[in-house]
C-alpha cells in the first residue's frame, strides 16, 4: 500500500516559499525525487495563502518511507 503525506509548510515574509524554491534549486528535491519508493514529491502553493506552501510526498510503501527518514537527506532538510 502506497503512503501519501501532504505538509504545510508555513512562514512569515515569504520563508515558507523560499523553503521549497531552494529545495528545488539546491537539487535536493530532486535527489529525493530519485530515492527508491519515491512516486511524487511536488511543492505547490496556495492562491488564498502566500504564507503556506503544501508538500505532496508519496511513497510506496512504509519501509521506503521509512528509508528516506533514515536518510542522510533527512539532514540536509533539517538545517
Amino acid at each position: 500500500m502506497s503512503i501519501i503525506v501532504n505538509i504545510y509548510y508555513s512562514g512569515k515574509d515569504g520563508n515558507a516559499r523560499e523553503f521549497a524554491e531552494e529545495m528545488e534549486s539546491s537539487g535536493i528535491a530532486e535527489q529525493i525525487r530519485r530515492e527508491q519508493g519515491n512516486l511524487k514529491y511536488e511543492y505547490f502553493f496556495p492562491l488564498h495563502d502566500p504564507e503556506t506552501v503544501l508538500l505532496i510526498d508519496h511513497w510506496q510503501d512504509q519501509t521506503a518511507l521509512d528509508l528516506h527518514h533514515a536518510s542522510p537527506m533527512m539532514g540536509k532538510i533539517l538545517r
